[in-house]
């Protein structure tokens, strides 16, 4: 709680400096406008004055420049918002297991292991699922399957092709897939802690994974556990 009150609190003082400096300039640019429309006309010709219509005109932009200034900064507080609640759903997350882009699958006692998955921007006809150990060497192999298009989760029982529990460590899981004689583009999608949130320079939340793989944003989540 005392982390999201920080991060509220910077967010909503960053969002009311950039309104009220938006604010300023406008108002700045109505005094300059008026200032010179009364002066044109203080020191028009007197045979030839200002037709109505002009009048009307220029008028008629500074309320259309009034209009844009207010608009600017009606979405400026729609973003201001919006960065606010994606902090607060960012600081929802700590403490969740998500699957992010990644191809790693933590084996521990007795062959627990961690989830992995895959996204397919397509259906795909064979999907072949191979992990190896951290030497390159292929334990286990999954017979092929077919498989809809979005994420999918998976989870390997901790045995290798020989029958044996994989030994405990770290594993790499490939996602080959197709349909017909055209490969599908695979996104691998591993396991991941959400251990902390903080601040991007433009305000923007990052979670930190606790080392499994650089700070993210929340559209790399693929999917919450």
């Amino acid at each position: 709680m005392a982390v999201s009150n920080v991060i509220d609190s910077g967010v909503t003082g960053a969002m009311n400096a950039a309104t009220g400096s938006a604010s300023s300039a406008s108002a700045d640019l109505q005094d300059s406008f008026m200032t010179l429309l009364v002066t044109q006309l203080q020191n028009q010709d007197p045979m030839n004055p200002m037709e109505n219509a002009e009048m009307t005109s220029q008028l008629a932009q500074i309320n259309t420049v009034t209009g844009i200034e207010k608009l600017n900064d009606t979405l400026a507080g729609i973003n201001g918002q919006l960065d606010t609640s994606q902090v607060l759903q960012a600081s929802g997350l700590i403490g969740q297991g998500v699957l992010v882009p990644g191809s790693r699958v933590l084996v521990g006692e007795e062959g627990a292991t961690t989830p992995f998955g895959v996204e397919l921007g397509q259906a795909a006809e064979d999907v072949q699922i191979t992990i190896r150990n951290d030497s390159g060497e292929v334990v286990r192999t999954f017979d092929s399957f077919s498989l809809d298009s979005g994420v999918e989760t998976f989870t390997w029982d901790g045995t290798m092709d020989d029958g044996n529990t994989a030994p405990e460590g770290s594993y790499t899981v490939s996602i080959e897939a197709s349909s017909g004689d055209d490969a599908i583009d695979t996104t691998a999608l591993n396991y991941a802690l959400v251990n902390g949130v903080s601040l991007d320079s433009d305000g923007s939340p990052l979670l930190d994974l606790g080392g499994v793989s650089e700070q993210i944003t929340l559209d790399d989540i693929r999917q919450i556990l």
